[in-house]
């Protein structure tokens, strides 16, 4: 069989990202990552840098690959969810390069490309998958055609929640990692609001609980509480997911995933009831083209493609609504 090379393209929010990848292997990759100097992400200027940047970029990896001796099959695209703006840049892009070449055009769903990422990377084979980056927290596992969602956020998101508090707390963006810097200075936990609903979890009280605290605990202790309590609300609707599917792997996906804490609270959990434990490395827990390619070339070869008049990008595409046709 003919090898298959995608390009995927990344830009639902902060990284723009684009690589090209095979069957085994990435060929070319390049990113640009849009910081704001205060407060946090705005879809607007996130656009800006990406249509800005997108050009060079593209052209970068397509001359790498080249060297490489890669014939394009496909052209993906993140088609959601994420910020509207950044999303009909990158879906702009991959269109006009889809006409340009002539070569078929496919519509990722971001949520879904974090998935099969970390599987290819970790050659995880049915997992439940806690997935949580800024914009989503949900526990995911495949069943039936599709990526069910067990549990999910009532609220907001975990990268979200973090970076609310670290903005609070003075932290430039993102404020995950600077966090977790702290955290690993504390001197005691301080009790926050613990609150999980069934199989759902919700961050918004504890974000505000822990402002709120920073009135009479010091911050390492602040930063300390808010990942613990966060992290094991995670964790326990991870294990009830993995008990109640009856499922033996737990893959960690998305960006708040390159937390050590939460991958040592994951580790112990899955010991404890026998199951695998996998997690990517970071490059690959953070938004990137590798894992828009990869779903790409897995759509591709079950023939989901799209046409340029229905590729209109999907803001609040949920992992759910997507026909997993190559499992």
């Amino acid at each position: 069989m003919k090898n298959k090379f995608v390009l995927g393209i990344e830009g639902t929010a902060w990284n723009l990202s684009a690589a090209i990848i095979d069957r085994t292997d990435v060929i070319a990759e390049a990113e640009s990552h849009y910081t704001p100097k205060e407060g946090g992400l705005h879809p607007r200027m996130a656009a800006q840098h990406h249509a800005s940047e997108i050009g060079d970029l593209i052209r970068d990896v397509l001359a790498e690959g080249k060297e490489h001796g890669v014939d394009l099959s496909a052209v993906a695209f993140s088609q959601g969810p994420g910020f509207g703006p950044c999303l009909r840049t990158v879906a702009t892009a991959a269109r006009a390069l889809s006409l340009a070449l002539g070569i078929p055009l496919i519509g990722v769903n971001h949520c879904i490309a974090h998935i099969e990422v970390g599987r290819w990377i970790c050659n995880a084979k049915d997992p439940v998958i806690l997935y949580v980056s800024g914009g989503n927290s949900q526990v995911l596992s495949y069943r039936d055609g599709k990526y069910r969602i067990f549990g999910e956020t009532l609220d907001i998101g975990i990268g979200n929640a973090l970076d609310k508090f670290g903005r609070y707390a003075g932290f430039q963006h993102p404020g995950g990692p600077k966090i977790e810097e702290m955290a690993k200075n504390a001197k005691k936990y301080i009790p926050l609001p613990y609150v999980v609903k069934g199989m759902d979890f919700s961050f918004s009280g504890l974000t505000t609980a822990a402002k709120e605290a920073l009135a009479h605990a010091s911050l390492e202790d602040v930063c300390h509480s808010f990942q613990e309590t966060a992290f094991a609300m995670l964790v326990e609707v991870t294990e009830r997911a993995l008990a109640h599917i009856g499922k033996d792997e737990v893959l960690l996906a998305g960006g708040v995933g390159a937390n050590e804490r939460l991958k040592e609270m994951l580790d112990l959990m899955c010991k404890d009831r026998g199951a695998k434990f996998y997690a990517p490395e970071k490059k690959f827990m953070c938004d990137n083209g590798i894992m828009i390619a990869r779903t790409g070339l897995l759509m591709l070869e079950s023939d989901a493609t799209l046409s340029i008049k229905d590729s209109a990008v999907i803001p609040n595409y949920r992992p759910d609504d997507v026909d997993v046709t190559w499992i």
